[in-house]
């Protein structure tokens, strides 16, 4: 016979579901701690202690840089053309990196997306690709690669260009599976083959979003580019480890090179937030920016 469950049955399988679920999760989050203690606890003994024992001094370290920079400001201007060669090559770095990530990630997308890649048994291994190249740090990359080639800008733009590649290719992909099939399935109707399918049918479905996309990961890479150059990647993050290995007496010339990089940064982060704006948005923003 067939069992009928009552509301009150259900409403207490529910409630002792939920209490499972709870006594699971705050189990976890005590492991979670435990681990977080011991692994902070043996990480501050390896190092001696200094961590508790240099708590204190903090902000010793920015307190003398901002007072040198403070004593010789009117250095600075000078410090900024002499930094913006460098400046210029962090930015091209990040730049041609981006690019390339971006148009190999254009052409992964299109074979790892679900429904419209021509063959459906590579999806799953590039998909796995994607993910490792996603999961590698940039820096990793570049320690491999500047042991190999040297140093200099080249290291940097392929280890962040491989990055690229694995992030973009995941969120191009992703778009690709919200794209409407209809213009695709009409072009298949006609004979379209799947190359002009993909660049006649999806392409210009998913184009903003992949432009759009594309910049918030070039603001990504410029601050990565920054990063590499502590490791011998060149561009201003080797000056501004040089300057800060150097000590006092270069505290200015530090100063005048993270300003120059903040100040990069959020014109390029201004810049492409208001075009990732126009490209998602289109002529609703225009229109609702000029009521504003």
């Amino acid at each position: 016979m067939h069992q009928t469950t009552t509301a009150p049955q259900i409403t207490a399988d529910y409630l002792a579901h939920t209490r499972q679920k709870r006594v699971m999760n705050m189990i976890l989050l005590v492991v979670f701690l435990a681990l977080l203690i011991g692994g902070f606890g043996t990480a501050n003994a390896r190092n001696a202690g200094g961590f508790w024992n240099g708590l204190p001094n903090i902000f010793d370290f920015p307190a003398d840089v901002l007072g040198e920079a403070w004593q010789r400001i009117h250095l600075l201007p000078g410090y900024f053309v002499k930094y913006l060669p460098s400046l210029i090559e962090t930015v091209n770095i990040a730049g041609a990196a981006t690019l390339i990530g971006a148009l190999l990630a254009f052409f992964a997308a299109l074979l790892a997306t679900r429904g419209l890649a021509p063959a459906p048994w590579l999806v799953a291994p590039l998909r796995r690709l994607l993910d490792v190249l996603r999961a590698v740090p940039e820096i990793v990359v570049a320690l491999v690669l500047i042991f190999l080639l040297g140093g200099g800008p080249v290291p940097a733009m392929i280890a962040i260009a491989l990055h690229t590649v694995g992030a973009l290719g995941k969120l191009f992909s992703e778009v690709n599976e919200n794209a409407s099939l209809k213009p695709v399935d009409g072009l298949a109707s006609v004979g379209a083959g799947w190359l002009q399918r993909m660049v006649l049918g999806v392409v210009p479905q998913v184009a903003p979003n992949y432009l759009s996309y594309a910049l918030l990961r070039f603001e990504i890479n410029i601050r990565a580019s920054a990063i590499l150059g502590f490791v011998g990647a060149g561009g201003i993050g080797y000056d501004l480890r040089n300057t800060m290995s150097w000590g006092q007496g270069k505290f200015d010339e530090a100063a005048a090179i993270f300003l120059l990089l903040f100040g990069t940064i959020i014109i390029v982060d201004q810049v492409s937030s208001h075009f990732r704006d126009r490209l998602t948005h289109g002529r609703a923003y225009k229109d609702k920016g000029a009521i504003l």
